[in-house]
């Protein structure tokens, strides 16, 4: 599903060169939630950027749902992004003048397909997130929680095989947080689907399958979570941190 083959990618700030992904290699071979851990600065959300279609390497392959991206035109990439993948951020990213019925179909509105299917479509996803009832509902009068389902909803208009999520429990609160973990570990394994989740925190990466880590641009080791807790992950992470 996921192969990352020796990336490369590097921005440039304050007039000089930072290599943000130096070599990256990566493969992800079956369906399930999947976590890409990290400190501040360590390339996980460049490297998720990539892989979802959001920029593009310097160099090396990448390969998503089984298809390689790296040579996309910018056209071939949108059409990849709207149709092959979901994308959760941090931020909702919600249009505080809509209904969360009309913030999931926005994509397919966009792109000029019928209002009537959509619609159909956006209630449907709504009732497998449990926000049936608040389908006509504006984000402000959403909890937080339920605004991320939202933007999960809108992000599966297209039935993706790969969902990426940046950070998604960043403004949660830790009910909510653990709640959310639980429903992309659900959703992966219901939709045998890829979920792949950028996080900081042990307790996110508890709940994934395995956790990959990423330090100075670079894959430096892998984590096996089955029978780990969040105190577990992090006693892992530092073991595997200090033998990099």
């Amino acid at each position: 599903m996921i192969r990352c083959v020796d990336v490369w990618k590097s921005y440039r700030t304050g007039g000089r060169s930072v290599e943000a992904l130096r070599g990256v290699d990566l493969v992800i071979e079956e369906p399930g939630f999947y976590a890409i851990m990290g400190a501040s600065g360590s390339g996980k959300s460049t490297l998720l950027h990539l892989l979802a279609a959001l920029d593009v390497p310097d160099r090396g392959e990448l390969h998503v749902g089984g298809r390689r991206i790296d040579g996309l035109s910018e056209r071939e990439l949108t059409a990849f992004r709207r149709h092959e993948i979901g994308i959760v951020f941090q931020q909702f990213n919600l249009i505080a003048t809509m209904t969360a019925a009309e913030n999931v179909a926005l994509p397919g509105l966009l792109a000029g397909q019928s209002a009537r299917t959509l619609r159909a479509r956006s209630l449907e996803l709504l009732e497998q997130l449990g926000l049936a009832e608040r389908a006509d509902h504006r984000p402000e009068a959403l909890s937080g929680g339920e605004q991320q389902r939202v933007a999960i909803a809108r992000a599966l208009l297209y039935a993706p095989s790969v969902l990426f999520a940046d950070e998604p429990t960043g403004n949660l609160d830790s009910r909510s947080s653990e709640a959310l973990w639980e429903f992309l570990r659900s959703l992966s394994s219901q939709r045998e689907m890829t979920v792949i989740m950028v996080t900081h925190e042990p307790a996110a990466a508890a709940h994934c399958r395995r956790a990959y880590l990423l330090s100075d641009g670079r894959v430096t080791g892998e984590i096996g979570t089955e029978g780990l807790d969040a105190s577990g992950i992090a006693a892992e992470y530092q073991r595997v941190a200090r033998s990099a």
